[in-house]
């Protein structure tokens, strides 16, 4: 079993407060120079933030908080994995609301502090595996998806949730210049029983810190047994619906990019193998691991899918 109760966590598995602050001091004068001095601002913005434990977190190595923050994929900045970090601190995060409503006894708009009180803040430490077959081990901080849909009193005929992200290309350079292709905004989909599945997490922040913009500042989705885009970053809307919502990229091309697109090393991208991964900062020399099903989370949500042709439905 790779997933452990919190009583199995030790110190190893977790990067002390102190360790890296000491690494982003050490990016402006190291080999990333040029990329550390641009993270500076982005940093900056950050502040404090704790959580509980989890017994949902994994015990792989986690990636280092320079790699986390500076190789991302966030189309809405550009499609180059060093758009995010150049252009994050163009993107305006306070005031913030987020819109819950659909099929729903309770729509509400609320600002983000209203949006999170509600919640207790947990450490997870997940697996993140990207589509383009890389991954990291990330500890986020957040708080079940549950208990928002709970909060918002859901109608029988919900059967589907639908996320929306921002649209300011103002801000966003990849929503204007960078990457017109994509209809924005972003939209992404779970099926109810995944959104309620209690691996779904709303994340604010990681590494003990609020999110950075490149991370998908001030809240974002995070569904560890699927594809990282999946995980839908800088949410306004969240809506129940009756029917499949239509989900970004595979509104783009859908056949590469399933609806639920879970982690299946049984089923390639059409242009590349899913059967492994590299893992960002492992080093030239560490080689390609073997990628689990549903990134090692099987325990926790192979019934969700029970019956189901998983190549199909991909």
């Amino acid at each position: 079993m790779l997933i452990r109760h919190a009583p199995d966590l030790t110190e190893a598995y977790v990067t002390p407060r102190e360790t890296y602050l000491n690494r982003r001091r050490f990016l402006i004068g190291s080999a990333g120079v040029a990329i550390g001095a641009a993270m500076m601002p982005r940093f900056a913005d950050a502040t404090p933030l704790t959580g509980a434990k989890s017994q949902y977190s994994t015990t792989d190595k986690l990636t280092s908080l320079a790699d986390i923050t500076s190789y991302n994929n966030y189309y809405e900045f550009g499609t180059d994995k060093a758009d995010p970090v150049a252009y994050a601190d163009k993107l305006t995060l306070s005031p913030w609301t987020i819109r819950v409503d659909g099929l729903v006894n309770k729509p509400a708009t609320f600002g983000l502090e209203d949006f999170v009180k509600p919640y207790a803040i947990e450490e997870r430490i997940y697996r993140h595996r990207c589509v383009e077959a890389w991954s990291m081990v990330i500890p986020w901080l957040g708080f079940p998806l549950a208990g928002v849909i709970k909060r918002a009193d859901p109608q029988g005929s919900a059967k589907y949730v639908a996320f929306e992200t921002l649209v300011r290309p103002s801000e966003m350079p990849g929503q204007a210049a960078y990457f017109p292709a994509l209809t924005w905004p972003y939209v992404e989909g779970l099926r109810l029983d995944e959104a309620m599945n209690p691996l779904a997490l709303l994340a604010t922040g990681l590494y003990g810190e609020t999110l950075l913009g490149q991370n998908g500042a001030p809240i974002r989705l995070v569904v560890p047994w699927k594809y990282g885009f999946k995980s839908i970053k800088s949410i306004v809307r969240i809506s129940l619906v009756e029917k499949q919502p239509a989900t970004s990229w595979n509104q783009e091309n859908s056949q590469e990019y399933g609806f639920y697109s879970n982690v299946n090393p049984e089923v390639d991208h059409p242009r590349w193998s899913q059967a492994t991964e590299r893992v960002i900062g492992a080093g030239l020399l560490a080689g390609r691991k073997p990628t689990l099903m549903f990134n090692g989370y099987a325990d926790q949500v192979a019934s969700l899918y029970s019956g189901m042709d998983l190549k199909a439905n991909y």
